[in-house]
């Protein structure tokens, strides 16, 4: 699972079969402490809930794939939740 936020949605005209009524999000990846990693990547909203500035998880490949309700979908990432808080946990002896 990746961290990461959504900065934006994409407009599909013609979407695979499987894919009508999921909406396809521009997500930017986030290092632990939320701080952007590479570029963004376009998530299929597998929670239906997601929007723009939310902090988002992301799963990538096959498990993608699984997380949408038609389950083997032609997609890439998919976001799998949506984060409600962040709080860090500091090492022993730091």
């Amino acid at each position: 699972m990746q961290l990461g936020r959504v900065v934006g949605t994409v407009v599909a005209t013609v979407k695979t079969p499987g894919l009508e009524g999921v909406k396809l999000l521009i997500v930017q990846p986030l290092d632990r402490r939320q701080r952007p990693v590479g570029g963004t990547i376009v998530a299929a909203d597998a929670v239906h809930m997601a929007g723009p500035g939310e902090l988002v998880y992301v799963v990538a490949a096959r498990e993608a794939a699984e997380a949408m309700p038609d389950p083997f979908v032609p997609v890439d990432h998919a976001i799998v939740g949506i984060v409600d808080a962040v709080s860090e946990i500091r090492e022993a002896g730091a």
